[in-house]
């Protein structure tokens, strides 16, 4: 058999998992920073939990995972016999892979009320999974990292979002863009263009304006319902550079009203802090996940040409689902799939990051081998990462190992070292030796970290 992985995920080397390890630990310190505290939810929800959250479009890639043991015994057999996969589906699927991480986290608030202070806030590094069609910087199975604060209408809390999100990208010396616009704007926009009854087909095109853009979404729009004449109306307003005139445009609206002055609010106290990376109002940013119902975010980095690395936003409704109704929350998401490529593609990771040991110690014959294990143990009780090769080969051989390692240090040890208790000791960058005995090696191994 020929070995495989499934279509979009991936294996990662040694040196790719310490460079993701330490960019989930930027993430995860600047959450901390701001007051959230870690969760985990099951990789599996019951599809119910999922289903009707994401829009049409997500429904379409949510992974479905088939009941256990004879699955077709208890099959809409009705369903079967016409091909209906749709209509089959429940009959022999129960559960799914959660799709992202705010519904598993709605659903999660709600089982666990009584052990929340709320206010919560809550911080999650988890894969999801998405059947869509693999492609640079999209992968069916890929970790999110969110952060979500459930409990308060405050925009205080959409503020800290735009904040983390400079913050964390600043820290990873990735330049971003961070997009903001708000679903009542857009509800708004539908209503003085008398659309109010198909802001959801309207919303669905304007989403897609990254990918089709200005004509494209015009088309989507007309495919949905929408006139053209009413269409051109939608995207005169979306592509409005000045705010005030937008505001202006909005003022029989009273839920625009609303958008325009939530999206001021933020922006006063966005402003009073001050960000590193660009921070702008962006009428077409419309993410089409249902359930957002106030201020949306989207981040983009100008030198990583393959979308959004970021996005979330406020979703006042999403626990009333689950049977706990007016529990507001807001947050937001970073792609780490896709940061972790633009990370590599602009070489941004550090170079002193260790995925390999510190020192390899090479025995060069078969009596060395008690006295170099013996000092292996010695150097990893010290805190330092340590291996030895494990018989006493050629030296060629050996060091050829070290080098594919990558080790900074390689210690000999032959007769004369093992009398003496000593250890020819290699700088392999600089190949500079020096006979050292085994605190000094210690020393010099702390000294180079």
């Amino acid at each position: 058999m020929k070995p495989s992985i499934p279509k979009g995920t991936r294996d990662f080397l040694p040196e790719e998992v310490v460079k993701r390890k330490y960019m989930f630990s930027v993430i995860e310190s600047v959450f901390k920073k701001f007051g959230y505290q870690p969760i985990e939810t099951p990789a599996m929800e019951n599809l119910q939990t999922l289903a009707g959250k994401y829009g049409e479009e997500g429904d379409r890639l949510l992974f479905k995972v088939l009941n256990n043991g004879d699955f077709l015994k208890k099959a809409d057999a009705d369903a079967l016999a016409k091909m209906d996969s749709s209509k089959l589906v429940s009959s022999i699927a129960k559960r799914g892979l959660r799709y992202d991480l705010t519904v598993p986290f709605a659903r999660f608030v709600v089982m666990h009320r009584n052990a929340l202070q709320l206010p919560f806030k809550r911080f999650q590094i988890q894969p999801v999974w998405r059947a869509d069609r693999p492609q640079k910087g999209r992968y069916q199975e890929f970790y999110q990292c969110d952060v979500d604060v459930v409990g308060s209408k405050s925009l205080i809390y959409e503020a800290e979002c735009v904040q983390i999100y400079d913050e964390v990208f600043d820290k990873l010396k990735l330049p971003v863009i961070i997009r903001i616009n708000h679903r009542k704007i857009l509800e708004g926009i539908a209503e003085v263009c008398g659309i109010a009854d198909a802001v959801s087909a309207m919303t669905i095109s304007v989403d897609k304006w990254d990918k089709v853009g200005r004509s494209g979404v015009a088309s989507e729009m007309e495919k949905r319902g929408i006139s053209a004449e009413n269409a051109e109306s939608v995207l005169t307003l979306i592509e409005e550079d000045d705010f005030l005139a937008l505001a202006k445009a909005l003022r029989s609206s009273d839920t625009g009203t609303q958008g325009i002055h939530d999206i001021e609010e933020v922006i006063k106290y966005v402003s009073g802090s001050g960000t590193k990376n660009e921070f702008r109002f962006d009428a077409t940013l419309a993410r089409g996940l249902d359930y957002y119902t106030g201020c949306i975010f989207e981040v983009e980095s100008p030198d990583y040409a393959s979308g959004s690395i970021g996005g979330g936003g406020r979703y006042d409704d999403l626990t009333g689902i689950f049977g706990m109704p007016d529990i507001p929350g807001v947050g937001v998401s970073f792609g780490a799939a896709r940061i972790f490529d633009a990370l590599e593609q602009l070489n941004l990771f550090p170079e002193n990051l260790q995925f390999s040991p510190r020192i390899l110690i090479l025995p060069m014959d078969s009596e060395s081998m008690e006295f170099a294990f013996g000092s292996l143990s010695k150097i990893r009780q010290a805190g330092i990462a340590a291996d030895m090769y494990p018989e006493p080969v050629k030296l060629q051989k050996q060091f050829k190992y070290a080098n594919a390692l990558g080790v900074p240090f390689v210690a000999v040890i032959g007769e004369n070292e093992r009398v003496h208790e000593v250890f020819a000791l290699k700088n392999m960058d600089s190949g500079k030796q020096d006979t050292v005995n085994i605190d000094q090696l210690i020393e010099v191994l702390q000294m180079a970290k």
